[in-house]
């Protein structure tokens, strides 16, 4: 019995990158459906796969976090883990592909959903914007705002794992990852062809794809001219070998095996003498 990963919207369910890659579970509506409905299909997909890891994006409407959580605390379940990485939507996309790959391995449901938090450290994520004048999850000088009402004027943004932003022009660089990766690229409303052209050459990216851009980027970006890239690790072999090599540890509360020092489905961290333990 695999665990299901889920998202909260079909452009956030990116095509397999293998054969075994798992679909995703779509959650579209979650917040518009009848409540016993909601409640009713996540019951369903807990019965059917034992576990359910739901990824989505600090971006996604108030009501769809709400009735998530209403619907986990109604089910009064530890078998739904409901993760909200720091990461614009196209990073969030990549990291559920990322579980995904890893749901078809022998891994544990406690294992799987707490290597959410490990590969978020290997992703990537920024854009190249329009206007940054309603940029408010990176720091934005005033220099920055001033220029961005200049007509023409763009901006390279990396958003994780470090806060960057560049004027776009010849000498622009952002810094990337130190090992090798493929990139995502989704365009909006922005023409630009810096981030094929100049960036994954810059960064060394061994693949690139293009995708839709998620319903939820304009919003996250603060505008919808926007072309939005992710730089990420696409092996399934490399991916599981960086989630084995990690210590894994018995959550005290449920019992489920995880790593890190909190688990995600029950949200139970270590005693503080186990703490110590897996610190020292």
């Amino acid at each position: 019995m695999s665990t299901a990963v889920a998202v909260t919207s079909a452009d956030l369910a990116l095509p397999p990158l293998d054969e075994r890659t798992l679909p995703a579970t779509v959650l579209a509506d979650i917040d518009r459906e009848p409540l016993d409905q909601a409640v009713a299909r996540l019951s369903l997909l807990v019965e059917q796969h034992g576990h359910l890891v739901v990824v989505f994006s600090p971006a996604v409407p108030p009501a769809v976090e709400r009735r998530l959580r209403t619907v986990r605390s109604l089910l009064e379940s530890d078998r739904i883990a409901l993760f909200r990485p720091d990461l614009p939507p196209l990073g969030i996309a990549v990291l559920a592909r990322q579980l995904r790959q890893l749901a078809s391995c022998d891994l544990g449901p406690g294992v799987l959903a707490s290597a959410g938090r490990l590969l978020t450290h290997y992703i990537h994520a920024g854009a190249v914007l329009g206007s940054v004048a309603r940029l408010d999850r990176v720091p934005v000088t005033l220099k920055a705002h001033a220029k961005s009402w200049v007509p023409g004027s763009q901006f390279a943004v990396v958003a994780h794992p470090e806060p960057q932003l560049v004027r776009v022009g010849p000498e622009a660089t952002l810094a990337g990852p130190e090992f090798s990766t493929w990139m995502l690229v989704a365009k909006g409303q922005l023409q630009s062809d810096w981030v094929t052209g100049s960036l994954a050459p810059a960064w060394n990216a061994q693949g690139l794809r293009e995708a839709p851009l998620p319903a939820e980027s304009p919003g996250w970006w603060g505008t919808g001219r926007l072309t939005e890239f992710c730089s990420f690790l696409p092996d399934l072999s490399v991916l599981y070998q960086l989630v084995t090599s990690v210590r894994q540890s018995v959550c005290h509360w449920c019992g489920l095996d995880v790593i890190g020092d909190r688990c995600v489905f029950c949200s139970a961290t270590p005693p503080a003498s186990e703490s110590r333990m897996l610190t020292g």
